[in-house]
């Protein structure tokens, strides 16, 4: 059986990313590789095993193009307007929180937020299938 144990994203500048999952989402760095032409960054906190890996590659100058296939990274909180107003006083713009129902039950709250490099977090309320 297949055991999920990171998603990688690209970034420009290391530090810059690693302070924003660090202080928005209390990943801390649990490995780094330096390579002679990328360097790659593993961050995870307690909640779990999962991975975030951040790559640098050295010899990329501009912004990357997102393109139209990436969606987004998802993380879950227990207090999602604490980590709405986290955020904001972060100065990191969180868009508004969206409450989603299906058959008239609530089925997902949330809000997006973009981290440095343009990729989009997706912010759940812990509830139901998101834990």
């Amino acid at each position: 059986m297949a055991k999920a144990i990171h998603s990688m994203i690209r970034v420009i500048n290391e530090q810059k990313s690693v302070d924003f999952y660090t202080k928005a989402f209390d990943l801390a760095v649990a490995d780094r590789f330096d390579f002679d032409s990328f360097t790659l960054i593993y961050m995870k906190n307690q909640e779990s095993d999962f991975e975030l890996e951040l790559t640098v590659n050295k010899d990329q100058a501009g912004a990357y193009d997102l393109g139209s296939g990436y969606g987004h990274f998802a993380v879950c909180v227990d207090d999602l307007d604490a980590e709405h107003a986290k955020l904001q006083k972060l100065g990191y713009a969180p868009r508004d929180i969206v409450t989603f129902e299906r058959d008239g039950a609530l089925f997902a709250k949330f809000f997006f937020v973009k981290d440095p490099d343009g990729y989009d977090i997706e912010v759940l309320q812990e509830h139901g299938r998101f834990r």
